[in-house]
């Protein structure tokens, strides 16, 4: 046998009981493994029994080829487990044949599959008593995520770096069961940054006497943001596309010049946000700041009022509405006034599927409204734009198609550590409860509490979690009145929660200062979250004014999609967030979109629907949309027919408008046609 091993690198020697493994190495590959069973003679110990090893089966060899495996052999090495007086007995019978080896740390788990595998402090990984190589820790990394569920490969890789990084196989494994170690869970930190910015002194501005009073009473200079901003003609009239991150003071930016262009008798501010409570949070925000200066009121929805029964008032100074409340105002044909400036915030929804074709035409309409006044009415020198977003992955392009100057600052007040951790649905609450106490316990260097936004995709999983939080916490979403969600508001706002659990309400910017971010999970309803969402939820975490730094944990399950629908698991997606590129804003059409924005159009513009639909961000086959209106007889000529009017004032699609329609002429109960809309949408 030993002929057949034309080079012996290494011959090793491992005990077990009152025997030795041998194994041979030839060219970094095993050649040969076998056991041996020293005799004791008059000279010392000698080879009594050599056995090779195939598989299963044992062959006995002569002592003797053990002996000629060991001269031929370039180094022989005695494994550091074994012990010391098996040591003094391979030595002795080494010496014998004046051969010597060396003792070197080597693999336990290889050692015993018949392998050598030295290991050094650097490369070895504990393994409970244990220090294997980091091949059989990856082999049992392997085996542990198999019982855990299906990780992609972005995650094993992930979570094998951590392993070699910790040198701990145990640590990782108490990873996988939910424990919280920072120097485990933390997968990178996004660094504070300062950009050398020239800040505009708030005394050098020459604005109305109400707002530059004000300003005054409040800073002495403008952050780097709004600097930025006034070097650019913010208050010269100039549009701007302003990009900054969270927390970084974008929205004063629109607030100034809105201001002093309502106070010099320039027109009216509208200030318009995608969701129902920012919205809300807006106009309380603008009355108690600005009220003693301007009449504030709010627009949201088709007619909806604010909690304490004032009608929207299209008269007033300052109107704060949602887009689609706005839309709504000029499809049904209301006056709005002299518009002098448009704010609108959270400008990436153009993104959006669903929403994104619908801000698209009001920014089209609403631009079609002002100029229209402003030719009817000398007096009357049309609205200045400012567009806010702090996700925006193709800015540049964005602006030129706004025709707005790019304002952006990439500027992050604190820095953020972000964390991942794997764990089941049923576990993430418990997880949850601990990060929200360890955060609520300690206090920043401004003296603030640590306070805690839960990210989920439902509002019932709001309730379910915020039930399962030991410290005082409350549920937040869209299907809790207006009051409801003030008492939350404040209540975080005095430090009495440690934490509120949300779903998408709170992503678009209403103002909770924490310095905790956790996504219990990475969908919003049916569909995983972008890479524009998840940067603006995480950006939630850490302020300047309260906090040291942000924190933000991604709870990811293994394996776990939330609808069928949905093509990639939670652990595929969370890496393809965390290392994600920005997505571009752009505006697409389907053919139901592009349908209801040229009738929105034709109801806005009558015969100029075409030119609306030609300076949208978005390209609509206008031809085929206006074939598709009459065929529907939604338009007659270019006026929307009774029906296309109450479709148009509805926002509803050419598939629920029929659907609608359907139910009606079957005499069907309401309830059964929303359920038809609701299935039909669920197909989609």
């Amino acid at each position: 046998m030993s002929q057949q091993v034309q080079r012996v690198d290494t011959l090793f020697l491992h005990e077990r009981g009152d025997r030795y493994d041998v194994v041979v190495q030839s060219g970094g590959e095993r050649a040969l493994r076998g056991k041996l069973e020293p005799k004791e003679t008059s000279a010392g110990p000698r080879p009594g029994k050599f056995r090779v090893v195939d598989g299963s089966s044992e062959e006995p060899r002569s002592p003797d080829e053990f002996v000629d495996l060991a001269r031929r052999a370039d180094r022989i090495r005695i494994s550091e487990q074994t012990s010391q007086p098996a040591r003094d007995e391979l030595r002795e019978l080494l010496d014998g044949y004046q051969l010597s080896a060396k003792v070197v740390r080597t693999c336990r788990y290889c050692a015993t599959d018949g392998r050598y595998s030295p290991i050094t402090s650097d490369t070895a990984i504990k393994a409970g008593r244990d220090e294997i190589c980091p091949d059989c820790a990856r082999a049992e990394l392997e085996q542990e995520l198999a019982f855990h569920g299906e990780f992609t490969a972005d995650a094993k890789d992930r979570l094998e770096e951590l392993m070699v990084d910790v040198r701990d196989l145990g640590r990782i494994k108490n990873l996988l069961e939910g424990q919280l170690d920072p120097d485990l869970t933390k997968f990178d930190e996004i660094s504070a940054t300062t950009d050398d910015i020239d800040l505009v002194g708030v005394d050098t501005l020459d604005l109305h006497p109400g707002i530059q009073n004000h300003l005054e009473g409040r800073f002495d200079t403008l952050l780097p943001v709004q600097s930025l901003a006034v070097e650019n003609g913010l208050f010269e009239g100039k549009d701007q596309l302003v990009v900054s991150a969270t927390a970084t003071g974008k929205t004063l930016v629109g607030e100034l010049t809105g201001l002093d262009r309502v106070l010099n008798g320039q027109g009216k501010m509208l200030f318009l946000v995608p969701l129902v409570a920012l919205a809300n949070q807006k106009h309380e925000d603008f009355q108690d700041r600005y009220g003693d200066m301007v009449d504030v009121t709010i627009r949201v929805g088709a007619s909806r009022i604010n909690d304490d029964g004032n009608q929207f008032d299209p008269g007033a100074d300052v109107i704060v509405g949602t887009y689609e409340g706005i839309d709504h105002a000029l499809r049904t044909g209301k006056d709005l006034g002299d518009v002098g400036t448009v704010v609108i915030d959270e400008v990436h929804t153009l993104k959006e599927p669903e929403r994104g074709h619908r801000l698209d035409g009001l920014i089209s309409r609403l631009k079609y409204y002002c100029e229209n006044r402003a030719a009817a009415r000398s007096s009357y020198g049309g609205a200045q734009w400012v567009y806010l977003s702090a996700t925006v992955g193709n800015p540049r392009e964005l602006a030129a198609g706004l025709e707005a100057n790019l304002v952006e600052f990439e500027e992050r007040p604190v820095p953020i550590e972000r964390h991942v951790t794997f764990a089941s649905g049923k576990e993430k609450p418990q997880i949850e409860n601990r990060l929200v106490k360890r955060e609520f316990d300690r206090e920043s260097s401004k003296g603030y509490r640590g306070q805690t936004i839960i990210f989920t995709n439902s509002r019932r999983r709001c309730h379910e979690i915020s039930r399962k939080l030991e410290y005082s916490s409350a549920p937040y979403h869209a299907g809790l009145d207006y009051g409801r969600r003030k008492t939350v508001e404040r209540k975080f706002g005095n430090q009495d929660l440690a934490a509120v659990v949300t779903t998408a309400a709170l992503a678009a910017g209403v103002d909770f200062p924490a310095n905790q971010v956790i996504f219990d999970t990475l969908a919003m309803g049916i569909e995983w979250l972008s890479v524009q969402e998840f940067e603006q939820m995480l950006g939630r975490a850490g302020r300047p004014d309260y906090h040291d730094r942000g924190k933000v944990y991604v709870l990811v399950e293994p394996d776990c999609a939330y609808h069928n629908s949905m093509e990639m698991t939670e652990d595929e997606v969370a890496f393809k967030l965390l290392k994600g590129e920005m997505e571009d804003v752009l505006t697409k059409y389907d053919e139901d979109g592009a349908v209801e924005e040229t009738l929105a159009n034709v109801a806005v513009g009558g015969t100029d629907a075409k030119r609306l639909n030609d300076r949208m961000l978005g390209e609509i086959p206008t031809k085929h949309a206006l074939g598709k209106l009459l065929e529907f007889e939604f338009i007659d000529g270019f006026a929307p027919t009774p029906i296309g009017r109450v479709v148009c004032t509805h926002f509803l699609t050419p598939g629920d408008a029929f659907t609608i329609l359907d139910g009606i002429r079957k005499d069907a109960h309401p309830y059964e046609i929303v359920a038809d809309i609701e299935l039909k949408d669920a197909d989609l």
